[in-house]
């Protein structure tokens, strides 16, 4: 019984459950960017190029039997993700508070019992 019960602790800790919606969301939001590289960016931005290449599909994009077609629509989508994780962050920072200030260092203990001392022998 004590193997489930750590199991249980284990698996339910908040990092781990974070860490499971995090790579569920990360997933989704994948498929996203996808799309928008491969049905929106890649057409509007490379359609001129690809019909002076004489390829319909980036992926037909050949030099010399190289095909860096593929290549370059995952450089593409690459620098989408980024650019919008980038953004994702920034927005995230800017929304956070910042960190309240330490408290001001006070006397240490050595100053403090050093002061006693001055006081007693004042007296």
């Amino acid at each position: 019984m004590g193997m489930v019960q750590e199991f249980k602790q284990f698996a339910f800790k908040g990092n781990v459950v974070d860490l499971a919606v995090a790579v569920i969301i990360g997933a989704a939001f994948g498929k996203i960017v996808s799309s928008l590289v491969e049905d929106v960016i890649t057409p509007l931005l490379l359609n001129p190029a690809l019909k002076a290449a004489g390829a319909e599909n980036i992926s037909k994009l050949a030099w010399n039997g190289v095909t860096y077609g593929n290549f370059l629509s995952a450089v593409i989508s690459f620098l989408c993700i980024a650019l919008v994780l980038f953004l994702i962050i920034k927005g995230v920072n800017k929304m956070q508070k910042p960190a309240p200030a330490p408290a001001p260092a006070g006397p240490t203990q050595e100053q403090l019992l050093a002061e006693i001392r001055d006081l007693l022998k004042n007296k």
